[in-house]
């Protein structure tokens, strides 16, 4: 695989299960065919959509061998390594098998609530300890803390291997304040499906979606576009999904995909606790915009 280029549409893929809660890796090989004739640029795996805080360490290693060699050099793959103990991490980075992936995508720290410069040395730990290129992960909706422009941008300059960031604080100044100060060779995507358009026609390059397990192909002609500059046609596509970006989310992640992809046919719709499916109206609302949407 050649260098990994952070752009386009990138897909932090689910975890599917059966119906008793174990991993349901035939449907996990339908869902990344489905992802891959869709032509994504790249799969997030093991992150906040796959419903990583609920595997065992077992299941993430069969997850991350399983899509390796389902997917076989297809795509670029990413791995999500991140959380709240700093040393835990890099003794994983030091010791971890991570052939078959081109980068690795690390949370800001959640729950403890690092001050900045707390979030700048788990970072320079993490970059100094990385064996692959590091994209560094915002979404203080999730983590309790906001990494500031300051210390992104101090990490873009200082660390080489720190090649970009997934977005995902919804701060349209922020973000911009990142993407008009950073490295050259610094790249920033969003992290938030409704917000990806405008973050792109400020200058994002891309998206690490949760949307993009159901409509890749779809989600991925709207970030082509933007890409090319065709602001029309990508605008007209985003307009399709606002109705459902909401959706997918007001009864928490992955719900509301994992809903969606049991319409289409792909998984069954279990989630594992402390999560639980989408209430009845959210689902019912979910299938009556499905048809409009397989029609872009």
């Amino acid at each position: 695989m050649s260098e990994f280029k952070l752009e386009g549409l990138g897909v932090a893929i689910v975890t599917p299960f059966k119906c008793d809660k174990s991993v349901d890796f035939e449907a996990l090989g339908r869902v990344v065919e489905y992802i891959l004739e869709g032509e994504a640029d790249f799969i997030v795996v093991l992150g906040t959509t796959g419903e990583t805080p609920t595997l065992s360490l077992t299941e993430r290693e069969e997850i991350k061998d399983y899509i390796k060699e389902k997917v076989d050099g297809r795509v670029p793959l990413v791995l999500g390594l991140g959380g709240h103990n700093t040393m835990g991490i890099v003794e994983e980075l030091r010791t971890g098998d991570f052939s078959g992936f081109s980068a690795i995508l690390s949370v800001v720290p959640p729950y403890n609530k690092p001050s900045q410069e707390g979030i700048y040395q788990h970072y320079k730990a993490i970059s100094e300890a990385s064996p692959l290129p590091v994209i560094l992960y915002n979404v203080p909706g999730r983590t309790g803390v906001n990494m500031t422009p300051d210390t992104t941008l101090r990490l873009a300059n200082d660390f080489k291997n720190i090649i970009g960031i997934k977005e995902a604080s919804g701060n349209l100044t922020q973000i911009e304040e990142i993407i008009k100060n950073k490295p050259e060779d610094f790249t920033v995507i969003s992290g938030d499906d409704a917000i990806t358009f405008p973050l792109m026609a400020l200058g994002a390059k891309g998206v690490i979606s949760v949307i993009g397990n159901a409509f890749p192909a779809e989600f991925g002609k709207m970030v082509r576009y933007t890409l090319n500059g065709d602001f029309d046609k990508a605008l007209n596509i985003h307009y399709h999904f606002t109705g459902l970006f909401n959706l997918l989310f007001v009864d928490g992640n992955p719900a509301g995909v994992k809903c969606t992809l049991n319409a289409l046919g792909l998984i069954e719709n279990v989630l594992r606790l402390p999560l639980v499916p989408t209430r009845l109206s959210t689902n019912e609302k979910i299938h009556d915009i499905l048809r409009s949407l397989r029609a872009l």
